[in-house]
């Protein structure tokens, strides 16, 4: 990266100010704006008006292949890490279109890289008001401003830039607290901020706020929320928190959902996933929080995944619950998973797993999802979860790569030229090691050595 580029991207950290999901409008709409206590003028947001229907065929997505196996090889080895973007404020999630790769950033902000540059989208005006330690802090906070809300998952429209509509999943404020909002904006509006739908509201709170969305194989929208720290709500069929939901593009419920309670939901007793991805049987994998034992668990219509009642062997044996295909009970270890993507791209090793994004123990997990009756990989670092309470139709191993190296990885994403784009949350007060350093939080690319 040479000195105009890095100038380029460090200018292009400035905030947006009031533009937000509820912005001004545009062209010859009229002017809906009233002016809160605080003097900042809020709009009604004008909405979209583009035709955001999909078909919903998984076997017809590009990834799919029925008769795939893992790989029975080990992902250990060397791998280098080009820094693309430096000083980001806690970016959360990301999503390519093409050559765009589009960003948010817990603190309020979507924004999008191209061609070596990073550019603003919108700053909800709503969200609540998150806020970062300064980078090379020495400064630890398990909550700054916001806990563990703000502007988190994005997604594209699959046929982006036809309708060029970016998703966002966000924590508002209303007049009776807090809300988590799933929303779509207009990217190609002079003001895309302004020209937006909320499709979507769940429970919010300052802990387990789920976060990740994302268009699965049959080009549904896939939310993850949290139990917002009360399990009884994971537990409850008719509450949207501690699921997860699968979407039309519209925020309707997906036609063929299981039928809970709250037809949205495609699966319930979930405690904090922030992380979700199709092996290519189309399979929905994701991973969430503990208390104590993380998971990784293979998701199947309307099963219900335990929480808060089960999280270790002596609760699952002789239950109904889903059981993980991995567990940190097994690894003796605690992840504390975040965003993750099933690897199809062109660092060899890392092709054909899960790979997670972990927070606490600041590396790349890579697990190894081997069919049962073949051979899974081991090596010197892998955890093999083989016990027999764990749940069935694949063999899990993990290893760890690149601890310590760029600390709290948020979420990794497969880019169109092959190679793994990665994010880290540095500056959200709990890092360690070293972290956050004068150049965090970053944006990497990750290839083989």
């Amino acid at each position: 990266m040479d000195d105009r580029t890095r100038r380029e991207l460090l200018a292009s950290g400035v905030a947006v100010g009031t533009v937000g999901l509820a912005g001004c409008s545009t062209g010859g709409e009229t002017d809906t704006s009233e002016t809160t206590d605080t003097g900042t003028a809020t709009q009604t947001p004008t909405e979209p008006d583009y035709d955001t229907a999909l078909t919903h065929d998984a076997t017809a997505w590009e990834g799919y292949d029925a008769e795939w196996t893992a790989p029975a090889t080990n992902p250990e080895g060397e791998y280098e890490t080009e820094l693309l973007v430096e000083n980001l404020e806690i970016p959360w999630d990301l999503s390519f279109a093409g050559e765009k790769l589009f960003i948010t950033e817990r603190t309020g902000r979507v924004r999008v890289y191209d061609s070596g540059t990073v550019s603003d989208i919108a700053a909800p005006q709503d969200a609540i008001d998150a806020g970062s330690l300064e980078p090379g802090s020495d400064d630890s906070s398990w909550f700054v401003d916001g806990g563990e809300g703000g502007t988190m998952g994005v997604a594209a429209h699959p046929g982006y830039p036809e309708p060029p509509l970016v998703y966002v999943y966000y924590t508002a404020t209303t007049d009776d607290g807090i809300e988590n909002r799933l929303a779509y904006l207009d990217a190609s509006a002079e003001n895309p901020a302004a020209n937006s739908k909320t499709l979507l509201s769940t429970p919010a709170s300052s802990v387990h706020n789920g976060g990740r969305i994302t268009f699965g194989p049959a080009n549904y929208l896939w939310v993850t929320t949290g139990d917002t720290g009360d399990g009884a709500l994971a537990a409850d069929p008719s509450s949207l928190a501690g699921k997860i939901l699968r979407l039309m593009p519209e925020g309707e419920p997906a036609p063929d959902n299981p039928g809970l309670d709250a037809p949205e939901v495609y699966t319930m007793g979930h405690r904090n996933p922030q992380g979700i991805d199709w092996l290519p049987t189309a399979t929905p994998i994701i991973n969430e929080h503990g208390p104590g034992p993380d998971e990784v668990s293979r998701l199947v219509a309307g099963g219900d995944y335990g929480w808060p009642t089960a999280r270790r062997a002596d609760a699952y044996t002789g239950s109904d619950y889903h059981r993980p295909l991995a567990s940190g009970a097994v690894a003796g270890t605690t992840w504390a998973p975040s965003g993750s993507t099933f690897y199809t791209g062109d660092v060899e090793p890392l092709a054909g797993r899960y790979l997670v994004g972990a927070l606490a123990s600041q590396q790349l997990v890579a697990f190894t999802l081997t069919r049962e009756g073949a051979e899974p990989p081991l090596g010197e670092t892998g955890v093999r979860y083989d016990a027999d309470w764990l749940g069935e139709g694949y063999r899990a191993t993990s290893h760890a790569l690149l601890t310590d190296e760029l600390g709290r990885i948020r979420h990794l994403e497969a880019g169109p030229d092959g190679a793994l784009y990665a994010i880290t949350s540095n500056r959200d007060g709990r890092a360690s090691e070293g972290f956050p350093r004068e150049r965090d939080d970053v944006l990497v690319r990750i290839t083989a050595a």
